[in-house]
């Protein structure tokens, strides 16, 4: 029998009867000709995340972000009214970089005045204004106030600074996220600034990344040499279910149930979480954010552990019931691989058994991310020999499904409407 209760259909899956229940192929995560089209339907269409405004803490403030699968790199400032702007990182002259450190393969941030090209000099403002010319009377009616930093739309939503490489974009950023995702507006996510980050490149395709955080089925397998071998049996034993699944749109949402280690047996939970009142689930001692917005733990789940928000098509925002939440990015590179990074963002701690606390739950999630990591190189591995075509998948995996769906359908309209 199942702890929680199902939708009337019998299944979340049913639930939303445009999924269906038939296996599913992976040939989008395994296919070099797929993910040149999934370039043009999904990642120079759709909305993305790149960041926060706490990135960018006065005028002047920049960071540049690649976007390969935008065939993009661009430059995230706030200008001299303070409003978040981005544009193409490329000079107007011979089509440099414009801004970049030691490695123009890198990333990088800081603070200016104004950008100067390394190449030759030629010179933007703040607003991408084009506002000097090295030796200008050498050229050929060049008109300076034509010739600014090309512009990307880009829009803020709780502090979430989102770009889009379309033209001119389908649907605004807030009708892009929707009502399940903008029924989050109120959490404090401003005032939770002290960050954990880390990222690496994986040997898989993004989506099976994405899979991998969008089900917790795997989780008393897979991690269960990440507890104590007690725990372990019995989480295996019982294996695992969420209470609430929700699919608007494009995106999808998970809640969990939640787990108090705190209030555990010691042989169930490991020394280090013991000492540092810390461990996966974050700092055991929990901190009240106020009143939450409606749409976290939209199913009012008791006790509630997370709600763990996909955003199509490839960020995730995941809000913790003892106040901290964390993001991650699934940044493609190819089609068999990926960059993926993780933060982890807490309220400033104010003594050093809370930085302390914090460093813990950190550490433990890189831990499992690269323990994931490692699997999903073999899944990758293994779906490109095409042996098998199609895979089972359960109830619980029903935002999986929905996402390779949804990325079939954000392609098969788009080619369809070019027609």
């Amino acid at each position: 029998m199942p702890r929680f209760p199902k939708p009337p259909e019998g299944s979340w899956t049913e639930h939303y009867p445009d999924l269906g229940t038939d296996p599913v192929s992976y040939e989008d995560s395994i296919t070099p000709e797929f993910y040149e089209r999934e370039k043009s339907a999904i990642f120079k269409r759709a909305w993305l995340n790149v960041g926060r405004v706490e990135q960018l803490p006065r005028k002047g403030s920049y960071f540049t972000k690649d976007v390969d699968a935008a065939h993009a790199s661009i430059i995230v400032l706030r200008d001299r009214e303070g409003r978040v702007r981005a544009f193409h990182n490329i000079c107007r002259h011979r089509g440099n970089k414009l801004v970049w450190s030691d490695d123009p393969k890198q990333d990088t941030a800081g603070f200016c005045r104004q950008f100067t090209c390394k190449y030759h000099g030629w010179r933007y403002d703040l607003d991408g204004a084009l506002t000097f010319i090295q030796q200008e009377g050498e050229f050929f009616n060049v008109d300076k106030s034509r010739n600014g930093l090309a512009p990307v739309h880009c829009d803020v939503w709780a502090g979430f600074i989102f770009v889009n490489f379309a033209r001119e974009p389908e649907q605004s950023l807030r009708e892009f996220l929707g009502p399940m995702v903008t029924a989050l507006e109120g959490y404090p996510f401003e005032k939770q600034t002290a960050r954990f980050g880390y990222s690496t490149t994986i040997h898989a395709n993004w989506k099976l990344y994405m899979d991998a955080f969008a089900e917790f089925y795997h989780a008393p397998v897979l991690h269960a040499k990440q507890s104590p071998e007690k725990y372990s049996a019995a989480a295996q034993q019982a294996g695992f279910e969420a209470p609430h699944y929700q699919i608007e749109g494009p995106h999808r949402m998970v809640s969990t149930s939640g787990v108090r280690f705190w209030e555990m047996d010691s042989e169930l939970v490991k020394p280090m979480e013991i000492l540092t009142r810390s461990g996966l689930f974050g700092p055991w001692d929990a901190i009240d954010l106020g009143e939450m917005p409606p749409g976290v733990n939209p199913a009012k789940c008791d006790p509630w552990g997370l709600d763990s928000f996909q955003l199509f098509p490839n960020f995730v925002i995941l809000i913790w019931s003892q106040g901290w939440y964390l993001t991650y990015h699934y940044w493609p590179t190819s089609y068999n691989t990926h960059v993926f990074e993780g933060n982890v963002y807490f309220m400033p701690a104010t003594n050093i058994r809370e930085r302390i606390a914090q460093e813990m739950a950190a550490v433990t999630f890189k831990e499992f991310a690269l323990q994931d990591s490692n699997t999903l190189e073999a899944t990758q591995m293994m779906l490109e020999t095409r042996y098998i075509d199609r895979f089972h998948l359960n109830d619980q995996e029903i935002l999986c499904r929905h996402l390779h769906k949804v990325v079939g359908d954000w392609v098969g309209d788009f080619e369809g409407a070019r027609k």
